[in-house]
């Protein structure tokens, strides 16, 4: 079973209403399905071309294996958790992936909202009553944790430069198995702790940055959530 990858990227492109990207691990090269969120961000250059991680998961099918590739741990186990559910396939699956975000998916559940979930291509009445009555109870818990959650992710400062270098920073602490939970609580803490801007006005190197929060995560992470 593949279940993560890291790799060189070789090549991406769309076929329809598909993503693929193409990777490069120890000279096998990889097709994998991606989400239109990491196509988007590949295509306007705004991670790194040079070594891709991903969270996959492998669906045998009669004729071909098909990979399917998140850029966190938690995109994939949603991911598998909808496709678990009868009549969803893996490219429904994906459908509802690329139309909200797991936080929206969960509100959309909870609040019962049948026809916000029918906009998914492919789902209709049935599957979306479906979706409700077999999810709700899972993640009938989740409303606060969604709310505190959509908060910390929409933390900006007024700076682009600054906004992107965190967008970046994000994706690759995912990549690393760190939680969201706990990457949304470092980010804001870092940049209202740590002067990102150094006596000349210049921004804090990537590379710096990534190192402090990983210092945070692996060593002082209970006491900022205490």
């Amino acid at each position: 079973m593949i279940n993560w990858i890291k790799g060189d990227l070789i090549d991406f492109w769309q076929l329809n209403n598909k993503f693929f990207i193409l990777i490069n691990c120890q000279n096998i090269g990889y097709e994998i399905q991606i989400l239109e969120s990491l196509f988007i961000k590949l295509k306007t250059n705004k991670i790194s071309h040079n070594s891709i991680i991903l969270w996959t998961k492998l669906i045998k099918n009669d004729d071909s294996d098909l990979l399917f590739g998140f850029t966190s741990k938690d995109e994939k186990n949603f991911y598998i958790e909808i496709i678990n559910i009868r009549g969803i396939g893996s490219q429904i699956g994906m459908g509802i992936l690329n139309k909200f975000s797991i936080s929206e998916f969960i509100s959309a559940i909870n609040t019962k909202d049948k026809k916000l979930i029918c906009t998914v291509p492919g789902i209709g009445q049935k599957m979306a009553e479906r979706l409700i009555l077999e999810l709700k109870n899972k993640f009938k818990n989740e409303p606060e944790i969604i709310e505190e959650e959509k908060n910390n992710e929409n933390f900006q400062i007024k700076n682009s430069e600054i906004n992107k270098l965190l967008s970046d920073l994000r994706l690759t602490l995912q990549s690393l198995n760190y939680s969201k939970k706990e990457i949304n609580v470092v980010l804001p803490f870092i940049i209202k702790q740590k002067d990102i801007l150094n006596k000349e006005g210049k921004i804090i190197t990537y590379e710096n940055l990534l190192k402090l929060a990983m210092n945070y995560l692996d060593h002082d992470i209970s006491n900022l959530v205490c």
